[in-house]
């Protein structure tokens, strides 16, 4: 019997969306199992139907990989707080695609498109350590000091985090580029105002072994099939489960193997160093038996010569 699948996974894995973005559908009653509104935790059994915003869900799409080179005053999030047009909506593309992680409001530059949900997930991880390279313009002349406090890593006080070791390099007077392995909410800016900088302009160069390149404003290209096979290469052996899960499984690793017991004087001991052996019968008290043959030395010249000498008498 096969087994089921969780609803937001099914999803993921059909190309229709990520799994958040699946998680926020289901919460909508956009989704639907065997014509019933599902709800968050359904799974899903091979066989049963099921419909997103009012399409079947049928097999997987042809793969779509687009690097985008987002303007300024465009929103990566579908919702309606904003105000203001989505980057679904600005590039009007032909089949369902979701950003990879997001460039907030103000920024520009690098941004990847998909419809494959599990490549997202690896990606924006922060556990995976991917890199992202951002060129930013700043209000004040850029000092040594001033980077290596950011390479260092900076308190971010209304997120009660530090942030984690990055590098950084001065482009200019003004400016500088920053490569960074997490994804905290507008890090830069955060990371900037802590220093007391502001932020000018911000724009994501790199993600990855993908580049921006001389890619327009408001235009999008196809990923090559060199950077696509050097950005799996890339994923490979990362996860796309969160770190929460991560962190258990680790846990569970760590029970599975067997601990290493302490001498008694504070040494760890090497296992299976405490299984008692039955000695052989010749290392028995009392017993004077070698287990192999005892060694001979030559004996000194003198005496083998008076032994010689006292033969002959």
């Amino acid at each position: 019997m096969e087994e089921a699948i969780r609803l937001n996974k099914y999803l993921g894995d059909a190309g229709v969306c990520s799994r958040r973005e699946a998680d926020r559908l289901i919460e909508e009653g956009k989704v639907l199992v065997d014509g019933v509104v599902a709800v968050m935790g359904t799974k899903v059994l091979p066989g049963q139907k099921v419909e997103c915003c009012g399409k079947i869900v049928g097999e997987k799409e042809k793969p779509v990989f687009l690097v985008v080179n987002k303007p300024r005053g465009i929103v990566c999030t579908t919702s309606d707080k904003d105000q203001a047009e989505n980057i679904v909506e600005f590039l009007n593309y032909p089949k369902r695609i979701y950003p990879v992680g997001r460039l907030d409001k103000d920024s520009e530059g690098l941004l990847l498109m998909t419809n494959e949900g599990d490549i997202v997930n690896k990606i924006l991880r922060g556990g995976n350590d991917h890199e992202k390279e951002y060129a930013v313009a700043v209000n004040r002349p850029v000092t040594e000091e001033f980077l290596e406090k950011m390479r260092k890593g900076v308190w971010i006080e209304d997120l009660e985090v530090t942030t984690k070791p990055c590098r950084a390099w001065q482009t200019g007077s003004h400016t500088f580029h920053i490569v960074l392995t997490q994804g905290l909410n507008r890090q830069i800016r955060r990371m900037c105002r802590a220093l007391d900088y502001h932020v000018m302009n911000l724009k994501r160069v790199r993600i990855m072994n993908i580049k921006l390149g001389n890619l327009k404003r408001g235009e999008y290209r196809e990923l090559t099939a060199e950077e696509l096979d050097g950005l799996k290469k890339l994923l490979c052996g990362s996860t796309n489960l969160p770190m929460s899960e991560v962190v258990k499984l680790r846990e569970a690793e760590k029970d599975r193997k067997p601990e290493r017991k302490q001498k008694p004087d504070g040494r760890a001991q090497k296992p299976g160093a405490d299984r008692k052996t039955e000695r052989p019968e010749a290392f028995k008290e009392g017993h004077r038996i070698f287990r192999t043959a005892p060694k001979r030395y030559p004996e000194p010249a003198g005496r083998v010569k008076a032994e010689a000498d006292s033969h002959k008498e």
